[in-house]
């Protein structure tokens, strides 16, 4: 059964609708229901609905959960994916348009960074470490999130260096255009170029597609919130669904003031709250109100007023990770509760370390027997797809697809080692960036013997031409045979034929990692092999150039979020990383005046998206809240006085209980 103002959610499907949905407050269930709503009741094609999300995992589980109100072929139909995801697919089919192929490689961040060094390098004619490049690299992340041009960047009052943006910035863009290649930020931005320039094709998307839905909608940044209003400008059916309170994302180029400002619309508030009991929510209230930007609502819950929220200030960080432990400890014997019901929330990683030592010496009963050591989990490991291994074999792929990939040839010429040199690389990566020739061409150039690169010849021994040799031979040979063969066994082919794991076996000196990195190659075969059959039980081909955009886009957004919520284990995590979760009892921790607010945010993003982010924290409770502070921690290596959080002092004292850090009830 649905609420009132979700069923209006629901019913309400023509022009614009913004859906403020409070934390807790059904938002998916609504979202669905509406789906299942125009294809069952209203006759509406599940072809002509689009739904756009944040997370692969959000898009997956609307998915699921439509598949339970209508014909599971009827919500195959229905395009539901990330903004990144509807790009890549319309880019495929028409990127020609803009002067690219449709076989373009996806960069991720670490290949852009790597890129940006070299360009930096080349402009700085600097050999040895560069400056950093933090300040460019934000500057240039910032104009893109917003959909501005090299020559656009906006200036910083520094002429050398505004100069040096604009420069790297142009060069990024050109490089980017030769390599054939588009990283995450330019699938937006490509494909609103494509829609500006090709009306004929937006309008083929905006008859397809007559009614969107956009979840999370406080995250949109400026290139997304018109990519959204180019589909929905001819019929104007846009359902925005989203909690301006939870815009926790100023920092990665998110405008909290695209759902504040979604005008000429119905709006309905979802503030029933599902998850939390009254007190948690009252706190949560409290807080945000605070904040003079945002639409005003208040949560509230049928789950009664719950226990009271427990505060306590210990001495030192390392008394108060021994606090939290112990609460813990105690708690999941009492309300037989189980450890991966516990979150530990802290506003910076750097946190982590104290709570880790903590729950590692903390004793607990089982049954009869006394235990050493609660097991946790930290969010934010090197994901799959982050690891050396599984990165050099991608960059085979990604080679394979599309030659004039250069960072995908520079990271693979020589891995495994097949004596290719720093000496010969310099010179052939000379000779392609003074001549503009692709590094492509100069490799299979220089391998044939044609003349234009007679002179590089002079710069390889024989060793060095043989490696390049069985380069080319190896990349030639691998077009053919992935071409012919299934997914799975032209991956094991490939990395029989480069010896990668030959290469592993004899330069991995620990057994361990020795096993762990075949594993991750064996890992990414099955990967391959997961893929292929998906698409075989869809009707679909499984193209190696498919299979990249899928893992890529996977991988994208993704890296907090754990793969496995099976695990019996507390969870250390970031008050970001905890968006969109929940937990029976929740930690905040090192909740002091220059974490949170953290003093270098507030100048960057202000006071109100730190007060957000504490409610973002707050609203992970389900039944349990404690927040925890130092009275000293240590700053740069000294001892330094901490003084409570500002947002503490915002909680009424009626929904606290304050007890002695090592008082446990």
């Amino acid at each position: 059964m649905l609420n009132s103002q979700q069923q209006k959610a629901v019913e309400a499907i023509k022009g614009r609708v913004l859906i403020l949905a409070g934390a807790g407050s059904g938002k998916t269930r609504v979202l669905t229901t509406r789906m299942g709503h125009l294809i069952q009741n209203r006759n509406v094609s599940p072809r002509s609905i689009l739904g756009l999300t944040f997370t692969n995992k959000a898009a997956a589980e609307m998915r699921h959960r439509l598949a339970g109100l209508v014909a599971s072929a009827s919500a195959e139909l229905v395009t539901l994916c990330t903004f990144h995801s509807f790009c890549m697919q319309i880019l495929r089919s028409e990127i020609h348009r803009l002067g690219y192929t449709g076989q373009f490689s996806l960069y991720d961040e670490n290949d852009v960074q790597r890129l940006l060094n070299l360009i930096a390098r080349d402009i700085l004619d600097h050999g040895a470490n560069l400056p950093s490049l933090a300040p460019t690299i934000h500057a240039i992340t910032s104009a893109k999130n917003k959909g501005i041009k090299p020559q656009e960047l906006p200036l910083t009052g520094s002429k050398w260096h505004d100069q040096f943006a604009q420069t790297v910035y142009q060069r990024l863009h050109d490089s980017l255009r030769a390599y054939n290649a588009v990283d995450f930020d330019h699938l937006i931005w490509l494909t609103v170029e494509l829609f500006e320039k090709h009306p004929d094709v937006l309008e083929k998307y905006q008859e397809r597609y007559l009614y969107i839905m956009i979840d999370e909608y406080q995250d949109t940044n400026p290139i997304q919130y018109r990519l959204a209003a180019l589909l929905a400008a001819k019929y104007q059916n846009l359902c925005v669904v989203g909690d301006d309170d939870q815009s926790i994302y100023g920092w990665r180029g998110a405008e909290v003031r695209n759902i504040l400002e979604f005008d000429q619309a119905v709006v309905i508030k979802l503030e029933q709250n599902f998850r939390s009991t009254n007190n948690i929510l009252k706190a949560a209230n409290a807080v945000i109100s605070n904040n003079k930007e945002r639409h005003p609502k208040a949560l509230w819950s049928t789950r009664g007023d719950g226990e009271q929220i427990e505060v306590f200030h210990a001495p030192n960080e390392v008394q108060e990770a021994q606090g939290v432990a112990n609460r813990i400890a105690r708690l999941r014997e009492k309300q037989k509760l189980r450890w991966s019901d516990f979150a530990i929330l802290y506003r910076s990683n750097l946190l982590s370390r104290q709570f880790e030592i903590a729950l590692m010496q903390q004793s607990w009963k089982d049954g009869d027997i006394w235990k050493l050591g609660i097991p946790y989990r930290v969010f934010g490991g090197v994901e799959f797809y982050e690891r050396k291994e599984v990165r050099d074999l991608f960059a085979y792929l990604r080679a394979i697809v599309n030659p004039l990939d250069q960072e995908a040839l520079l990271r693979i010429i020589n891995q495994p080692r097949r004596g290719i040199g720093e000496s010969t690389l310099d010179a052939l990566t000379t000779f392609n960036r003074l001549h503009n020739v692709p590094l492509w061409d100069v490799l299979t150039g220089v391998c044939r013997k044609e003349n234009a690169f007679e002179h590089l010849q002079g710069h390889l021994n024989a060793k060095s031409r043989e490696g390049l040799s069985r380069f080319v031979e190896i990349l030639d040979e691998a077009k053919i045979y992935f071409d012919q063969k299934p997914l799975p066994e032209a991956m094991q082919w490939l990395i029989e034929k480069v010896e990668y794991q030959r290469a592993i076996r004899e330069e991995v000196k620990s057994e361990k990692m020795r096993a762990f990195k075949l594993e991750n190659i064996q890992g990414l075969v099955s990967s391959a092999g997961e893929y292929a059959q998906k698409m075989t039980a869809s009707g679909q081909s499984s193209s190696l150039q498919d299979f990249i955009a899928s893992a890529s886009l996977q991988n994208h957004w993704e890296g907090s979020k754990s793969k496995d919520g099976c695990e019996d284990k507390v969870n250390l995590m970031t008050f970001h990383s905890a968006k969109g979760l929940e937990f029976n009892a929740c930690y905040l921790v090192g909740m002091e005046d220059h974490i949170i607010p953290h003093e270098k945010s507030v100048k960057e993003s202000g006071i109100e998206e730190e007060r957000r982010l504490m409610y973002v924290g707050i609203t992970r409770a389900m039944n349990f809240l404690t927040i925890s502070m130092a009275q000293q921690r240590k700053r740069l290596g000294k001892e330094c006085v901490s003084r409570p959080s500002r947002f503490l002092f915002e909680i009424p004292n009626e929904l606290l209980k304050v007890s002695h850090w090592h008082q446990i009830e």
